[in-house]
Protein backbone atom coordinates (compact mmCIF):
# COMPACT_ATOMS: atom_id res chain seq x y z
CA UNK A 1 0.00 0.00 0.00
CA UNK A 2 2.49 1.90 1.01
CA UNK A 3 4.86 1.36 -2.40
CA UNK A 4 1.65 2.11 -4.34
CA UNK A 5 0.90 5.64 -2.58
CA UNK A 6 4.52 6.61 -3.25
CA UNK A 7 4.09 6.18 -6.83
CA UNK A 8 1.04 7.68 -6.98
CA UNK A 9 2.91 10.85 -4.86
CA UNK A 10 5.46 10.86 -7.30
CA UNK A 11 3.28 10.57 -10.87
CA UNK A 12 0.91 13.53 -9.13
CA UNK A 13 4.17 15.42 -8.31
CA UNK A 14 5.42 16.26 -11.54
CA UNK A 15 2.20 16.44 -13.41
CA UNK A 16 1.42 19.10 -10.44
CA UNK A 17 4.54 20.63 -11.43
CA UNK A 18 4.24 20.51 -15.52
CA UNK A 19 0.58 22.35 -14.59
CA UNK A 20 2.30 25.78 -12.46
CA UNK A 21 5.14 25.36 -15.44
CA UNK A 22 1.99 26.00 -17.99
CA UNK A 23 0.68 28.73 -16.09
CA UNK A 24 3.29 30.41 -15.43
CA UNK A 25 4.40 30.33 -19.40
CA UNK A 26 1.00 30.69 -20.03
CA UNK A 27 1.59 34.26 -17.80
CA UNK A 28 4.14 35.21 -19.35
CA UNK A 29 3.03 34.61 -23.03
CA UNK A 30 -0.29 37.07 -21.79
CA UNK A 31 1.70 39.62 -20.77
CA UNK A 32 4.23 39.95 -23.57
CA UNK A 33 1.33 40.02 -25.89
CA UNK A 34 -0.33 42.58 -24.02
CA UNK A 35 2.74 44.75 -24.18
CA UNK A 36 2.95 44.18 -27.79
CA UNK A 37 -1.06 44.71 -28.38
CA UNK A 38 0.18 48.52 -26.11
CA UNK A 39 2.77 49.12 -28.55
CA UNK A 40 0.49 48.59 -31.37
CA UNK A 41 -2.35 50.76 -29.80
CA UNK A 42 0.40 53.34 -28.72
CA UNK A 43 2.10 52.79 -32.43
CA UNK A 44 -1.19 53.03 -34.23
CA UNK A 45 -2.57 56.28 -31.96
CA UNK A 46 0.66 58.63 -33.35
CA UNK A 47 0.34 58.06 -37.01
CA UNK A 48 -3.48 58.37 -36.86
CA UNK A 49 -2.61 61.50 -35.25
CA UNK A 50 -0.07 62.58 -37.70
CA UNK A 51 -2.24 61.67 -40.35
CA UNK A 52 -5.05 64.67 -39.30
CA UNK A 53 -4.56 68.03 -40.78
CA UNK A 54 -4.69 69.54 -36.95
CA UNK A 55 -1.50 68.02 -36.48
CA UNK A 56 0.36 70.38 -38.70
CA UNK A 57 0.03 73.61 -36.17
CA UNK A 58 1.58 71.22 -33.64
CA UNK A 59 4.40 69.47 -35.57
CA UNK A 60 5.27 72.88 -37.15
CA UNK A 61 5.21 74.68 -33.48
CA UNK A 62 7.81 71.62 -32.11
CA UNK A 63 10.16 72.21 -35.11
CA UNK A 64 10.17 76.09 -34.63
CA UNK A 65 11.10 75.73 -30.72
CA UNK A 66 13.66 73.15 -31.27
CA UNK A 67 15.00 76.03 -34.28
CA UNK A 68 14.33 78.33 -31.51
CA UNK A 69 16.82 76.27 -29.14
CA UNK A 70 19.34 75.64 -31.34
CA UNK A 71 19.62 79.39 -32.11
CA UNK A 72 20.01 80.47 -28.36
CA UNK A 73 22.82 77.29 -28.17
CA UNK A 74 24.99 78.96 -30.49
CA UNK A 75 24.40 82.36 -28.94
CA UNK A 76 25.69 81.10 -26.00
CA UNK A 77 28.56 79.35 -27.29
CA UNK A 78 29.93 82.62 -29.57
CA UNK A 79 29.41 85.08 -26.55
CA UNK A 80 32.38 84.16 -24.72
CA UNK A 81 33.42 85.99 -21.66
CA UNK A 82 35.55 88.59 -21.41
CA UNK A 83 37.55 90.95 -19.51
CA UNK A 84 36.89 94.86 -19.71
CA UNK A 85 40.61 94.95 -18.44
CA UNK A 86 41.46 93.13 -22.15
CA UNK A 87 39.52 94.81 -24.09
CA UNK A 88 41.38 98.03 -22.83
CA UNK A 89 44.90 96.61 -23.92
CA UNK A 90 43.38 95.73 -27.02
CA UNK A 91 42.03 99.61 -27.34
CA UNK A 92 38.33 98.61 -28.03
CA UNK A 93 35.17 98.52 -26.42
CA UNK A 94 32.21 96.64 -26.64
CA UNK A 95 28.31 96.72 -26.82
CA UNK A 96 24.91 94.08 -27.00
CA UNK A 97 23.37 94.92 -30.11
CA UNK A 98 20.02 94.37 -28.45
CA UNK A 99 21.13 96.94 -25.39
CA UNK A 100 22.39 99.83 -27.82
CA UNK A 101 19.64 100.02 -30.50
CA UNK A 102 17.82 103.20 -30.38
CA UNK A 103 14.49 101.92 -31.63
CA UNK A 104 12.81 99.17 -32.92
CA UNK A 105 14.53 99.97 -36.60
CA UNK A 106 17.73 98.60 -34.97
CA UNK A 107 21.10 100.39 -34.36
CA UNK A 108 23.07 103.71 -35.56
CA UNK A 109 26.44 105.14 -35.05
CA UNK A 110 29.44 107.61 -35.49
CA UNK A 111 32.06 105.77 -34.82
CA UNK A 112 34.70 108.34 -34.31
CA UNK A 113 32.45 109.49 -31.77
CA UNK A 114 31.19 106.26 -30.41
CA UNK A 115 34.88 105.82 -29.83
CA UNK A 116 35.48 109.21 -27.69
CA UNK A 117 32.69 108.17 -25.78
CA UNK A 118 33.84 105.31 -24.86
CA UNK A 119 37.24 106.42 -23.89
CA UNK A 120 39.23 104.50 -26.84
CA UNK A 121 42.27 106.73 -27.68
CA UNK A 122 44.60 106.65 -30.68
CA UNK A 123 41.65 106.30 -33.25
CA UNK A 124 40.92 108.70 -36.83
CA UNK A 125 40.18 111.89 -36.19
CA UNK A 126 38.51 112.67 -39.40
CA UNK A 127 37.08 110.15 -41.94
CA UNK A 128 40.25 111.20 -44.43
CA UNK A 129 39.70 107.76 -45.91
CA UNK A 130 36.59 105.14 -45.36
CA UNK A 131 36.01 101.40 -46.39
CA UNK A 132 32.88 99.62 -45.51
CA UNK A 133 34.59 95.39 -45.69
CA UNK A 134 33.40 91.22 -44.91
CA UNK A 135 35.10 89.07 -43.73
CA UNK A 136 33.84 85.59 -44.45
CA UNK A 137 34.45 82.99 -41.53
CA UNK A 138 38.11 81.81 -41.67
CA UNK A 139 39.25 84.63 -43.36
CA UNK A 140 41.59 87.57 -42.25
CA UNK A 141 41.80 90.83 -42.90
CA UNK A 142 44.43 93.54 -41.89
CA UNK A 143 46.77 91.99 -40.14
CA UNK A 144 49.48 95.08 -41.23
CA UNK A 145 50.78 98.28 -39.58
CA UNK A 146 50.56 101.91 -41.13
CA UNK A 147 52.90 104.95 -41.05
CA UNK A 148 50.47 107.58 -41.98
CA UNK A 149 47.18 107.38 -40.38
CA UNK A 150 44.77 106.69 -37.37
CA UNK A 151 42.24 104.13 -37.65
CA UNK A 152 38.50 103.97 -35.97
CA UNK A 153 36.99 100.50 -36.72
CA UNK A 154 33.19 99.48 -36.24
CA UNK A 155 32.64 95.54 -36.14
CA UNK A 156 30.05 93.50 -35.94
CA UNK A 157 27.56 90.88 -37.48
CA UNK A 158 29.77 87.05 -36.34
CA UNK A 159 32.12 85.78 -33.65
CA UNK A 160 35.36 87.86 -34.34
CA UNK A 161 39.35 87.65 -33.00
CA UNK A 162 40.47 91.31 -32.90
CA UNK A 163 44.34 91.63 -32.53
CA UNK A 164 45.60 95.26 -31.15
CA UNK A 165 49.82 95.63 -31.06
CA UNK A 166 50.73 96.76 -28.06
CA UNK A 167 53.93 96.52 -26.51
CA UNK A 168 53.28 96.27 -22.99
CA UNK A 169 52.01 92.90 -23.32
CA UNK A 170 54.12 89.74 -23.21
CA UNK A 171 53.49 88.79 -26.39
CA UNK A 172 53.57 91.97 -27.97
CA UNK A 173 49.75 92.43 -28.79
CA UNK A 174 46.53 92.29 -26.69
CA UNK A 175 43.99 89.73 -28.81
CA UNK A 176 40.10 89.73 -27.92
CA UNK A 177 36.88 87.73 -28.92
CA UNK A 178 33.83 89.48 -29.53
CA UNK A 179 30.57 87.96 -29.62
CA UNK A 180 28.05 87.30 -32.30
CA UNK A 181 25.59 89.53 -31.33
CA UNK A 182 28.20 92.28 -30.13
CA UNK A 183 29.39 95.69 -31.69
CA UNK A 184 32.99 96.76 -31.03
CA UNK A 185 34.42 100.39 -31.57
CA UNK A 186 38.30 99.92 -31.69
CA UNK A 187 41.28 102.06 -32.57
CA UNK A 188 44.31 101.87 -34.44
CA UNK A 189 46.61 104.44 -33.43
CA UNK A 190 49.46 105.32 -36.02
CA UNK A 191 52.52 102.88 -35.83
CA UNK A 192 50.68 99.75 -34.19
CA UNK A 193 49.52 96.76 -36.51
CA UNK A 194 45.57 95.26 -35.96
CA UNK A 195 44.11 92.31 -37.36
CA UNK A 196 40.26 91.04 -37.94
CA UNK A 197 39.79 87.61 -38.19
CA UNK A 198 36.64 85.46 -38.47
CA UNK A 199 36.21 82.43 -36.00
CA UNK A 200 32.49 82.06 -36.84
CA UNK A 201 31.32 78.76 -38.88
CA UNK A 202 28.29 80.65 -40.27
CA UNK A 203 28.38 84.74 -40.54
CA UNK A 204 30.00 87.11 -42.21
CA UNK A 205 31.89 90.10 -40.21
CA UNK A 206 31.08 93.33 -41.24
CA UNK A 207 32.69 96.46 -40.71
CA UNK A 208 33.86 100.18 -40.95
CA UNK A 209 37.20 101.20 -41.28
CA UNK A 210 37.55 105.12 -41.03
CA UNK A 211 41.81 106.43 -41.77
CA UNK A 212 42.58 110.19 -40.69
CA UNK A 213 44.54 110.32 -44.01
CA UNK A 214 44.67 108.97 -47.38
CA UNK A 215 45.96 105.68 -47.05
CA UNK A 216 48.88 104.66 -49.89
CA UNK A 217 49.30 101.01 -49.58
CA UNK A 218 52.60 100.30 -50.36
CA UNK A 219 55.94 98.95 -48.28
CA UNK A 220 57.20 102.83 -47.46
CA UNK A 221 53.45 103.66 -45.68
CA UNK A 222 52.31 99.76 -44.42
CA UNK A 223 54.11 96.67 -42.85
CA UNK A 224 51.84 93.90 -44.41
CA UNK A 225 51.61 90.37 -42.67
CA UNK A 226 53.09 91.28 -39.40
CA UNK A 227 51.58 88.24 -37.58
CA UNK A 228 52.41 84.89 -38.77
CA UNK A 229 50.21 83.08 -36.80
CA UNK A 230 47.26 84.26 -37.92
Amino acid sequence: MRVERERNSNTVMPAAAAAAGGRRIGYINAQTASLQQHQIRGSSVVTWFLQRPHSIPLVLAVFLFLAWLSLRLQRVAYAPPHSFQTDIRANLARFDSSEVAKDNRGWIFDPIALARASGISGGAVSCASLHVGEIRPGKIRANHRHHDSNETFLIWGAATKFRMENNDEDDGYAEVILGRDEIAVAASPVHKAHALVNIDSIRSIFFIGCQDNVVSYNASSTDFNVWKDL
